[in-house]
């Protein structure tokens, strides 16, 4: 039948019993199917991550510059490292790097939610995520 009309005989489902086959023009199904994919592929969000150094005596107005540059990273839908690095005396003031940390994160809370955040070492790191990603 299938070389009557000019068509493939596919297997569709070889486990089936009796197995079930199909007639159908293959290469037009497997150009259909690349064509999708890369539609698919094309629609997708990127999902990295991107990070944005800070430390303890950062200025105002570049603590400023560095939110706008977060609110991008979050509205293309990356998630954002904050990292907070402490060298030699500002090891002290931890606790005051933290509260600016969560400062920041009050500032953008309407776009992105903490998704975790920790002390390693000589940084403290706080990890945002777009809301619109984070809560599904």
């Amino acid at each position: 039948m299938a070389r009557e009309i000019a068509l493939d005989l596919v297997e569709v489902s070889p486990g089936a019993d009796p197995p079930v086959c199909k007639l159908m023009d293959f290469g037009k199904f497997k150009y259909e199917q690349k064509k999708k994919d890369k539609e698919s592929k094309k629609n997708q969000v990127h999902h990295g991550r991107k990070e944005i150094r800070l430390r303890p005596k950062t200025d105002k107005h570049d603590l400023e510059i560095k939110m706008k540059k977060v609110l991008e990273f979050l509205q293309d839908g990356y998630h954002v490292q904050l990292t907070m690095r402490f060298r030699g005396r500002e090891m002290a003031f931890i606790d005051a790097g933290r509260e600016m940390m969560h400062d920041l994160a009050k500032l953008i809370e309407e776009v992105a939610v903490v998704e975790s955040e920790g002390k390693e070492g000589r940084q403290l790191t706080m990890i945002l995520a777009p809301k619109n990603l984070a809560s599904p």
